[in-house]
């Protein structure tokens, strides 16, 4: 009866499936053999996926009554990033001793009024599997934790106490004390140099004012911050008014109420009160060259130590990223690209940018090569830092300046069109993380009060053409250079030489003539 049972299923299959498709395991077992070209017989049609470029959730902005902007970003999934964007950063110390943003950093997430340490603010986070985090920059202070989405109460309360009601306590500031100046002093031993350069040609660019200020404390202000200084500077930058509460991964509704919950008519630790003395000093460039005779021919110790190198890097003005022209220079930054002599991959890596092909293909000598572009909310600066040997560092500054002079050529079909998708494809691969879809909400509403969503800015890329380039090369062109050196400079070429080649037709420097070498 069993076997008859059996011959009678089989029969089945062979009848469903025809008799191509039907084979037999070497076990005596049977299965069906269909195509993978030809859909599953008896299965529903699928329904695919498809990508417009738009995103599936929208940008929400709520403001308080206290002046307080709760911006917020939807994403799937069971863990959310949420934090504390606030306007101040180094850019506003111009009435305070320079480095306070740096202590802030640095006393982030201590002690405050509910936490009694830094250790039990990460046991409640480690709770609802959480990190913190806080970083400052120029013109921001972002506080951030990514935690559980059903955590949000508990995190939203951590970073209202974390802002609003630090203690500062005496060996806190001292541990800052401590950690900024072993920050110090690995800034000036660690073999890459591009932060101390990047410091020192925004302190060239914009000599004394904004942007121009240290970021990172001057060691001869270790001793002047104290809490009295502190409480001061956070008294006028930290209110409502000039902060943002960005969310990613939660409900606007639950995150606006949390809000109303922890951050409305909550008295700071240093007292309430209108910010009076807000810095709201206007970026003014001014160029110029800061020059540090440095030793680097041991920076690198160890069995294949890095050779001797003198870096240079050369800025000109661009623009800030609230101006149109912010677009066309992000796409001209990526034309340049550039990297070090050794990176590897293909065109997705820049190897076909123009630093590449007639700075890092053609020079043999020379390590680096790449573009850097810093925009701010009033002004902007687009650079090239390069390394080579010092003996051959007036050659190096010669092709830096003819690539500035080049840059007003037109642009190819093939290389704008590539620059553009290369930047496009960086855009949205970044957009896919939630720690950067929060930086970018909280950024964006932050400095201009909403947010352009990433297929706006796919649209801004794609309309930029090569007489776009050129007009921006060549208000580019007209500012003086800014110029940061570092490393043995016998051979560094003055100012006024770099300044000449730039308004030159081909960027070459003027000729030198010596009897004697």
């Amino acid at each position: 009866m069993a076997a008859h049972m059996s011959r009678f299923r089989t029969w089945g299959q062979v009848k469903r499936f025809g008799i191509a498709a039907y084979r037999r395991y070497s076990s005596g077992g049977a299965y069906p053999n269909v195509s993978l070209s030809t859909p599953l017989p008896g299965i529903p049609k699928p329904v695919f996926a498809c990508v417009d470029g738009q995103e599936k959730h929208e940008t929400k902005i709520t403001t308080l009554e206290n002046g307080l902007k709760i911006a917020s970003q939807n994403k799937f999934g069971q863990f959310c990033t949420v934090g504390i964007l606030i306007n101040s950063g180094s850019r506003h110390e111009a009435k305070y001793p320079s480095g306070i943003a740096h202590f802030v950093e640095k006393l982030a997430f201590s002690s405050t009024a509910q936490y009694g340490s830094k250790d039990e603010i990460l046991l409640t986070l480690e709770k609802h599997g959480g990190i913190c985090d806080c970083q400052t920059s120029r013109d921001t202070t972002m506080y951030a934790v990514s935690a559980e989405v059903k955590g949000l109460d508990t995190v939203v309360s951590l970073l209202s106490e974390a802002v609003l009601q630090p203690r500062l306590l005496d060996e806190e500031i001292e541990m800052a004390r401590m950690a900024v100046r072993f920050e110090l002093e690995d800034l000036n031993m660690r073999p890459d140099p591009e932060p101390l350069l990047t410091e020192m040609i925004h302190a060239a660019a914009y000599r004394g004012n904004t942007v121009g200020l240290p970021r990172f404390c001057p060691p001869q202000n270790l001793e002047k911050i104290d809490r009295t200084l502190l409480h001061t500077y956070l008294r006028s930058y930290y209110c409502p008014e000039h902060m943002v509460l960005a969310g990613v991964g939660i409900e606007h509704e639950q995150l606006v109420a949390c809000a109303r919950k922890y951050l409305l008519g909550v008295t700071p630790v240093w007292g309430a009160g209108k910010s009076t003395s807000v810095d709201k000093s206007v970026a003014q460039y001014t160029g110029g060259i800061i020059k540090t005779e440095k030793d680097m021919s041991d920076v690198s110790l160890g069995p294949t130590p890095i050779p001797e190198l003198t870096h240079i890097m050369i800025g000109l003005e661009s623009c800030s990223f609230l101006e149109d022209d912010f677009i066309p220079f992000a796409v001209l930054n990526m034309m340049m690209g550039g990297g070090g002599s050794f990176s590897a991959g293909g065109p997705g890596k820049g190897m076909f940018t123009r630093l590449y092909l007639n700075v890092l293909n053609r020079h043999h000598w020379m390590y680096n090569a790449t573009s850097y572009h810093h925009s701010y909310e009033d002004s902007g600066l687009l650079c090239i830092h390069a390394s080579a040997d010092p003996r051959q560092v007036r050659e190096m500054v010669e092709i830096i300046t003819r690539e500035f002079i080049q840059m007003s050529s037109v642009a190819g079909e093939m290389e704008l069109e590539r620059a553009k998708t290369q930047l496009k494809s960086m855009l949205m691969m970044n957009l896919e993380s939630r720690p950067v879809i929060f930086e970018d909400v909280g950024r964006q509403v932050l400095a201009t009060g909403r947010r352009k969503l990433p297929h706006e800015l796919c649209q801004l890329i794609g309309n930029v053409t090569a007489n776009d380039i050129r007009r921006v090369t060549t208000r580019m062109l007209h500012s003086k250079p800014a110029v940061a050196a570092l490393g043995d400079l016998a051979e560094m070429p003055s100012y006024e030489d770099i300044q000449a080649a730039l308004s030159s037709k081909d960027g070459r420097l003027p000729r030198t003539y010596r009897l004697f070498r």
